[in-house]
């Protein structure tokens, strides 16, 4: 049997009639957009990660234009990303008009470098051609960035500050989630994160309930809110009333329910999948260039184990042949990337971005990855002489 990179197939055995059960009352009552269990699920979701309120959306992607949007990012604007991240971070950023400026990161941690985030920012100050608006943070492979560092510049510069926590919803830094420091936190639920459903979803977190209804107007295409009807009379239905430029961003409902039984047990699948990366770090540690390291005070919710490599290609190829399936996140950063190329770094070179690039490596990881398998990835990294 061959192993599984991410296995979901083992974790719909194990909650099989939970979810088939949760998909059929959404067929019996047949409210698919917008239905009971989009509410029941945004708010399990904003108990799961202490914070006021949640709201579902399409995806990973839309959940970071919906802040950015209610915001009012404009040309003239800059919000600062890692470069060493999915495209998406940077992405809905030119949707607007607005600039990325790239940030480079932490060799430890693969996030962003507060040190060279202040430097960019104070280029771009001293530019003067943009104005610093957004940080948008990046819990990269399961773990949270330094939110109190980030915190601290946001408010030094009175810049707004996102927690993508697309590959890291759950993680904690002190036993706090990030929406503890930012001001928004979204996440992704594609299949293959550690939180996903079976299609695309997202959400948006925050504690700023006048940002929260902003953001629930953007994502049914500006629709009226309460705070918009105060002293107005209006004879029709107030859905046709639409207030701003939105989008149509809802999390099905189907995937809702699907979401709920699996956030039952995701508190558990993150135990295991840390005892998947205690162990992958006990076999490899003085096998490789580098085993992922966490920061002091951080659970990580480990959506990859990344592993470094000084020939990471011919590594690659020797676990290809030993039926040993491996990813590469990422091999191109955004700041050489096509479309991107031309937003470039805002203080000099992204020096640790483009070492990692050629040495990094994604190994087997999920909650249910079993010891024989993960031992079989051991040795054979073990066993290679390149």
């Amino acid at each position: 049997m061959l192993m599984h990179f991410i296995d979901l197939h083992a974790q719909r055995a194990r909650i099989e009639s939970e979810v088939d059960n949760a998909i059929q009352k959404v067929l019996q009552h047949g409210m698919y957009v917008m239905g009971p269990e989009v509410r029941a699920f945004e708010a399990q979701l904003a108990e799961f990660s202490n914070t006021k309120i949640a709201l579902g959306c399409a995806n990973g992607t839309e959940a970071l234009a919906l802040p950015l949007m209610a915001w009012g990012l404009k040309p003239g604007d800059a919000v600062f990303c890692p470069s060493f991240t999915f495209c998406a971070t940077a992405e809905i950023v030119p949707w607007l008009g607005a600039e990325p400026v790239f940030v480079d990161v932490k060799r430890e941690t693969y996030n962003m470098d507060a040190d060279h985030l202040v430097a960019c920012i104070e280029a771009v100050i001293t530019e003067g051609r943009l104005t610093p608006k957004v940080i948008i943070a990046v819990d990269l492979f399961g773990q949270s960035a330094d939110y109190p560092k980030m915190r601290e510049i946001a408010d030094k510069y009175g810049m707004k500050l996102i927690a993508d926590s697309a590959q890291g919803y759950g993680t904690t830094l002190n036993g706090k989630h990030p929406g503890e420091w930012a001001d928004v936190v979204t996440t992704s639920f594609f299949p293959a994160k550690p939180l996903g459903c079976y299609g695309d979803g997202g959400a948006v977190l925050t504690n700023d309930e006048q940002l929260a209804e902003l953001m629930d107007s953007v994502r049914v295409h500006g629709k009226v809110t309460a705070s918009d009807l105060k002293g107005v009379e209006f004879e029709h239905d107030p859905k046709y009333f639409n207030m701003r430029i939105g989008m149509n961003s809802r999390l099905d409902t189907i995937q809702a329910a699907i979401l709920i039984e699996k956030l039952n047990i995701f508190a558990d699948e993150i135990e295991l999948r840390n005892k998947v990366a205690d162990r992958y770090a006990e076999g490899l540690k003085d096998h490789v260039l580098a085993v992922p390291q966490v920061m002091d005070g951080v659970v990580s919710t480990w959506a990859q184990y990344v592993i470094e490599h000084e020939n990471r290609d011919g590594l690659q190829a020797h676990l290809r042949a030993n039926d040993v399936p491996t990813a590469v996140y990422y091999p191109v950063p955004m700041h050489v990337n096509g479309a991107y190329e031309k937003y470039k770094a805002g203080a000099g070179n992204l020096t640790v971005t483009d070492t990692i690039r050629d040495t990094v490596l994604a190994l087997p990881m999920h909650p249910y990855l079993s010891e024989e398998d993960q031992d079989k990835v051991i040795e054979a990294i073990r066993s290679f002489n390149g």
